[in-house]
């Protein structure tokens, strides 16, 4: 490996590095894991790196390899609880509009957040963490799971049901929202 390339690679670690860790530790809620899976998707990248041929842009490719790593873990060791996804379309959708800036400075209720992502499933996880979480366009989230956007959307609204539905009695109950 030539140095120059080295070089642009490491470029490429001191850029995207935060990002990684803070996509593998939305996925994994363990920041142990997290470290862990950004060195394995960072060595991936690594050893892919003669084939990114610069068609997506880096930090779409980085977020396709760390969610890939991330759900190969996950797979390893299946988390025991997850959130039921079956009916989530008779669910009723819980309306926040009254304050949701106010409600999301609560450090509480940013973890009852964490821990709902930690209960989503894999695909919807990572819907959410990349288009919510992480704020790629939802062209750039479809690309970097390999799904359309259509199918990006629907694993979007079944999270955000899902997510809505774990915290509409914490809101209830602080009186932070409008459930």
């Amino acid at each position: 490996m030539n140095t120059e390339k080295l070089s642009t690679f490491e470029e490429v670690v001191e850029r995207y590095g935060n990002f990684v860790y803070n996509v593998a530790l939305r996925m994994t809620s363990d920041p142990v894991e997290a470290q862990d899976v950004t060195q394995e998707a960072f060595i991936d990248a690594l050893r892919a790196w003669d084939r990114f041929r610069g068609d997506s842009q880096v930090s779409t490719w980085l977020y396709r390899i760390t969610v890939n790593r991330s759900l190969m873990r996950a797979r390893k060791g299946k988390r025991e609880r997850q959130l039921v996804q079956g009916g989530v379309e008779d669910r009723e959708v819980v309306d926040w509009t009254q304050g949701p800036e106010q409600a999301a400075v609560s450090a509480e209720l940013r973890g009852k957040l964490e821990e709902g992502l930690a209960l989503l499933p894999e695909d919807l996880r990572a819907a959410v963490v990349l288009r919510d979480v992480q704020g790629l366009s939802s062209e750039e989230a479809a690309r970097s799971l390999e799904i359309t956007v259509a199918a990006l959307k629907a694993r979007l609204h079944r999270g955000r049901v899902v997510l809505r539905k774990h915290l509409q009695d914490y809101v209830k109950a602080t009186g932070e929202g409008a459930p």
